[in-house]
């Protein structure tokens, strides 16, 4: 085949090509009526519905064969493993599995006479095939038991390896037909699913008089809502076993008690971990997490060993198998456990390894880890600014790799790694760091080269934002994106010699539209502390002309000062490019809370700041308004009970009434709410019983007689985040007092809109309402008069 040449293929369903090898394509279709290629030859008769064609480029061959339902290659792409459909009324009319082998191009079928083959495994090496297959029971069965079945290069047939009467089996337990099939490095280990056998379903049993009930238990592990809305999860939830080739036996390594286990990257290790939070899962109803049990688990017998007991946090094995490693939230440092010790390997590093910024009532996260080194020799992990090298041994004291650069010049270093197969760092690699600078938001990227006790060399760093980095495997060439608020994201490429070309242009087009600028602003807040936000001003912004402003806002934002903003129809927030190409300012205010006072902290900043534009010239005292959703809506909702300052205000999805929330259920996760507000967003810190009065004072509900601005809310009826009655709350309450309030139900939407049409509506409607009330146009209809539910799907009012 011709280089260069174009391909072009209809009727596909699927596709793939190896993971680390080029060569040939496997493409599963719809029935072909390409005659122009090879057909492998088959005594089986296949469902002609569907066909598989192999195409080899470099050799310009095609190879066809009907009827193929599933496909997976090997990672070297020595083998393709195929599952093919036998056609209704063939002899035994069953599946099969085959193997074909892309350098002999040959097939063989390796398994006949498979109701279902559900999932499948290939060795790194192309020699050893695993899968599992339900075959004995005949196909209207009303309980089915699958078994592992595996092949190996060599044999003509799969053999059973594992199945609901083999030894390590666990009485009642069967092999799970949901859970993937991994080989580890070696090959010598087979991981995969078993399950409690589940009884066949009452056939006896008539719809008709079948009770549709939910029992609420106090003793539940999880709340009814959460366990229906993973129903279909847990149906098919397993447990980790693995086959040991060399001992030629099952190993459970998982089950009810202990059900989740890690382990190592090559899974080769001698050592896995095993976590479980069982007896401990209610109080996820008001902390928003679980404290977690650690085992240290024997690959080989499957022994446990508890090594730490109620831990905040959660475990993981170091890349070679020889630590079990955590970070303890409420130590707030890093431990590892080895030969039956566990020590604390961070203590010695005097810097916060945790969020120094953590304004929520719960214990801080940690900053993270970056990598671990070849044979688990040290752990990479940051502090708020630096990467520190730990020793997991604890027997040498921590070194901070950029020597303490990041904190002394306010630029937060983290490592990126280029390559996605990377397990672990060698000792003398070239590490990739990006950078950002908190005090001017500018991005760049830098290079550290581990054991030569140099500090960061900066590769590049400006006011941009830097994404969607790679790099040349043996060279140091990289490319990336660059934006700004005022150009769109770009492809660069950065050459050995530290030439920079950039390789696209992709919106030329927006030189043909008004747009403008933003740069980072300062003031002192109401608290006293020093407030940070953006400020986005319209194109050819005149100094001393007052403008209408809109302040946005959620919790912290300013970090995205250099992000491109591409004005599209939105799903709850503002259009902020397109509000200031129409003549809006548009701040955004970084926000810090104390806990308690949620909607006090809201109010500090975000009126603090929009007083200070106004104060400096820039905004217009009249012309002032308020739009954000979710946590952003709430604000909104309390800041207008507090202030006459604004002459508009957008709340999507606000929380009106926190003592009625309290005990809600969040239903997209299905979830209660207590944990919000006593240990998360909300940070009221303490329970409805304990601090009412909080929950009362921050609740807009209350103080709705003192409201004067105009609010319009969104408040959508299939919300699984905020429950809609909340926004019902606050507008029967501002109705009721005659105080001016439109409420939008976008009928079926979630907490963010989903539907196109609905964001391009939301955003007309969002533009009449602010150029109403700041810009003085005349209001349209829905604004005026509403719309009657008569006229629903007739009449919009948007003229």
């Amino acid at each position: 085949m011709e280089n260069d040449s174009l391909i072009k293929m209809a009727t596909v369903k699927k596709y793939s090509l190896p993971k680390d090898a080029a060569g040939p394509i496997a493409v599963l279709r719809y029935k072909a009526t390409d005659t122009s290629k090879t057909t492998l030859s088959s005594a089986e008769i296949f469902d002609e519905g569907s066909e598989l064609l192999i195409m080899d480029i470099d050799e310009g061959r095609k190879t066809s064969l009907p009827g193929i339902s599933e496909l997976k290659w090997s990672k070297n792409g020595k083998l393709l493993v195929l599952e093919g459909r036998k056609a209704k009324g063939a002899p035994e009319s069953m599946n099969c599995m085959m193997v074909y082998r892309s350098l002999e191009h040959h097939l063989d079928t390796i398994s006949n006479s498979g109701n279902e083959f559900t999932q499948f495994a290939i060795d790194d090496n192309a020699y050893q095939i695993a899968f599992t297959a339900e075959r004995d029971s005949s196909a209207k069965a009303l309980q089915r038991f699958y078994k592992l079945w595996y092949w190996k290069n060599g044999t003509d047939t799969a053999t059973l390896l594992t199945d609901n009467m083999s030894t390590g089996m666990k009485l009642g337990w069967t092999v799970s037909q949901y859970a993937p099939l991994e080989f580890s490095k070696s090959g010598q280990r087979l991981f995969f699913g078993t399950a409690p056998a589940r009884a066949p379903k009452d056939t006896t049993l008539v719809e008709m008089d079948l009770v549709k009930l939910d029992v609420w238990h106090y003793n539940d592990d999880y709340l009814q809502p959460q366990q229906l809305k993973n129903l279909e999860r847990d149906l098919k939830k397993s447990y980790r076993a693995m086959y040991d080739f060399t001992w030629s036996r099952m190993v459970q390594l998982g089950d009810e008690q202990i059900p989740d286990i890690i382990v190592p990257d090559q899974n080769d290790g001698d050592m896995f971990a095993g976590i479980t939070d069982k007896g401990k899962r209610i109080s996820l109803q008001w902390e928003g997490a679980t404290k977690k049990d650690i085992y240290a688990i024997n690959p080989e017998t499957g022994k446990r060993v508890l090594i730490k007991k109620d831990l905040d946090g959660t475990a993981l094995v170091s890349p070679a198998g020889k630590y079990i490693y955590w970070y303890d939230e409420k130590a707030r440092h890093y431990f590892t456990w080895h030969d039956s010790i566990t020590r604390n390997i961070s203590s010695a590093i005097s810097t916060k390894l945790y969020d120094e910024q953590f304004d929520m009532p719960a214990y801080p996260n940690p900053y993270g880890m970056a990598k671990w080194s070849m044979s688990d020799a040290s752990l990479l992990v940051y502090d708020r600014f630096d990467i520190w090298d730990i020793d997991p041994e604890g027997k040498t004291s921590p070194i901070c790799i950029t020597a303490g650069q990041g904190r002394r010049t306010k630029t937060v270093y983290r490592y990126l790694s280029t390559d996605p197969d990377e397990k672990f760092l060698q000792p003398a690699q070239t590490l990739l760091l990006t950078t950002f600078n908190e005090v001017n938001k500018h991005s760049g990227l830098a290079s550290y080269k581990r054991m030569s006790r140099m500090l960061p060399a900066t590769v590049d760093e400006g006011p941009f934002s830097l994404g969607n980095l790679v790099k040349s495997r043996n060279t140091n060439i990289y490319g990336y994106t660059k934006e700004t608020f005022e150009r769109s994201p770009d492809l660069y490429v950065k050459l050995d010699d530290g030439t920079e070309n950039k390789f696209s242009a992709i919106n030329a087009q927006q030189s043909a539209y008004s747009w403008g600028t933003v740069e980072l602003v300062k003031w002192k807040a109401y608290d006293e502390k020093e407030a940070a936000g953006m400020l986005f001003k319209p194109e050819g912004f005149q100094a001393g002309r007052r403008y209408p402003l809109i302040a946005y806002f959620y919790e912290t934002l300013s970090d995205s000062l250099f992000k491109y903003r591409q004005p599209a129809p939105v799903r709850s927030r503002l259009d902020i490019s397109f509000f200031v190409s129409r003549g809006y300012m548009v701040l955004v205010p970084d926000i810090h809370y104390k806990t308690g006072y949620p909607g006090r902290s809201a109010f500090d900043y975000v009126v603090s700041g929009t007083r200070e534009m106004v104060k400096r010239g820039l905004a217009d005292s009249n012309r002032l308004g308020l739009q954000g959703q979710s946590w952003g809506g709430y604000q909104i909702a309390y800041i207008i009970t507090r202030t006459k300052l604004f002459s508009a205000a957008w709340a999507g999805a606000p929380v009106a009434n926190m003592t009625s929330a309290y005990g809600g259920i969040r239903w997209e996760s299905g979830v209660n709410r207590q944990f919000q507000y006593e240990k998360s967003q909300s940070r009221i810190g303490a329970t409805l019983w304990e601090k009412p009065q909080l929950y009362i004072d921050n609740s807009p509900l209350f103080s709705i007689p003192k409201i004067t601005t105009p609010l319009a809310i969104m408040s959508n009826d299939d919300d699984g985040a905020v429950p809609w009655y909340q926004g019902i709350e606050m507008f029967t309450a501002m109705r009721r007092l005659g105080k001016k309030v439109w409420l939008l139900n976008y009928n079926g939407e979630k907490h963010n809109l989903e539907e196109r049409r609905n964001k391009k509506d939301l955003s007309i409607r969002e533009q009449q309402f602010f150029d109403w009330l700041l810009k003085g146009e005349k209001p349209t209809r829905w604004i005026t008069e509403g719309i009657p539910a008569t006229e629903k799907g007739r009449d919009w009012g948007l003229d």
